[in-house]
């Protein structure tokens, strides 16, 4: 990799013109290319990759690519259903296409309804394009099957809807109401546009050989359903302790299928079942400190967070929002300790866990991510850690709500 591919190496943005890794872009990720050379690096012969935050499925799609076996986990059930349609790259294409063919058929005898889409997508389309999505909406639940074809038709009508909205998305996934494009796509332009990208890198998906990935819906901090000792290679990104709710990644998605009715609905929806690391996880009244703090699994780093997490609790009283980040900082570590302990069971002997990761200041509060998490590691019973930085982050002192310079990189450790 040259030095600016290497920077770019733990952001998603270079998949956006990789087969099937284009197809949905998720808020969090890492560069497949660089998964795939870490694959490929490996000192291990035979190289057993697994990810316990896969999120869209960039870790096993690549590790596909290479032919190597992998396990992949995710714990947001939306995100979830995203990697599973992806994982379906290598089925038949023509079943695809006419799965398409079927449903765009079937729009062309039926009406829309629109009035029961909730505030957020009727804000987001007009009702030109919501109609038409409404249609394909439709068509898709008459065609719907339990065949890998037609979950790759949900995901084509998934990954139009922030092409084919009027209104601007941040690039990690915010919905911007009050930002209008340009020139948003027509939406059965989109459709078929997007089917014709989907089909072609299905096609090169037919000459890719060796295992399937294998994918479940399960919780990092429990490894369910992941065969003990299996990994030699873990690569991952977990989230980080920076107070960014993956949960709302997904809201604009989930309130077009229905799926939930409002921004109320993703704490039992979704925020439940994922490491706590937004305030929104953890209410004042949900969570006990001390308690947290007391736990064994935090022993090895217990009197660093405990000052951390006692400042927070100072600071917070001065700030006009009072975000709970005393309580984030304290569950999140917690959570990811329990994350540790499982890999060591995962992981055979020895092995090579890669986390990237970047740190946090949440009220202008340094927060060492990075050391804790190695330490945290050793705890559990991996023998060495080492920190490697691609870039440094919140530099730009302009609208920033602390001056606290921040890393992100790759935690390697070994065991």
């Amino acid at each position: 990799m040259n030095e600016a591919s290497e920077r770019a190496s733990s952001t998603f943005v270079n998949n956006m013109t990789l087969p099937v890794h284009r197809w949905f872009r998720y808020s969090a990720g890492f560069s497949a290319e660089w998964v795939a050379s870490v694959i490929r690096t490996s000192k291990y012969g035979r190289v057993r990759v697994f990810d316990p935050f896969a999120g869209s499925g960039t870790t096993l799609i690549a590790a596909e690519t290479e032919s190597v076996e992998s396990w992949g986990i995710d714990a947001h059930p939306f995100v979830c259903r995203i990697a599973k349609a992806k994982l379906a790259w290598r089925t038949d294409p023509a079943a695809y296409l006419a799965k398409i063919h079927q449903i765009r058929g079937i729009a062309a005898t039926i009406s829309p309804a629109i009035d029961h889409y909730p505030s957020l997508i009727r804000n987001c389309f007009d009702d030109e394009s919501l109609g038409k999505l409404d249609l394909l909406r439709k068509s898709y639940e008459l065609a719907r099957d339990e065949t890998p074809a037609s979950d790759l038709a949900w995901l084509t009508l998934i990954g139009i809807l922030r092409r084919t909205s009027h209104v601007g998305t941040a690039p990690w996934q915010y919905v911007l109401p009050k930002k209008e494009k340009s020139k948003p796509q027509e939406v059965m332009h989109a459709f078929d546009a997007f089917s014709r990208i989907v089909y072609y890198d299905m096609k090169i998906g037919a000459s890719v050989r060796g295992p399937r990935a294998q994918f479940v819906e399960s919780d990092a901090r429990t490894c369910a359903g992941v065969p003990q000792r299996f990994a030699n290679l873990v690569v991952t990104s977990p989230p980080y302790p920076n107070n960014y709710d993956y949960a709302d990644a997904t809201r604009l998605e989930m309130s077009f299928t229905g799926e939930i009715s409002g921004w109320g609905d993703l704490q039992d929806k979704v925020r439940r079942y994922l490491v706590r690391s937004c305030s929104q996880h953890v209410p004042e009244r949900a969570v006990n400190l001390e308690e947290v703090l007391a736990a064994p699994e935090l022993e090895t780093i217990k009197s660093e967070i405990a000052e951390v997490c006692h400042e927070l609790a100072h600071v917070r009283e001065s700030k006009g929002g009072k975000k709970t980040y005393h309580l984030m900082v304290a569950c999140y570590f917690r959570d990811l300790a329990q994350v540790w302990l499982r890999l060591r069971t995962i992981c055979d002997v020895p092995s090579t866990v890669c986390f990237v990761l970047g740190d946090s200041a949440p009220y202008g509060v340094y927060v060492p991510t990075m050391l804790w998490m190695g330490k945290l590691a050793m705890a559990a019973g991996f023998t060495s850690f080492r920190f490697e930085k691609t870039r440094d982050r919140n530099i730009k002192w302009k609208n920033r709500k602390h001056r606290v310079p921040l890393q992100e990189g790759r935690l390697w450790v070994e065991g």
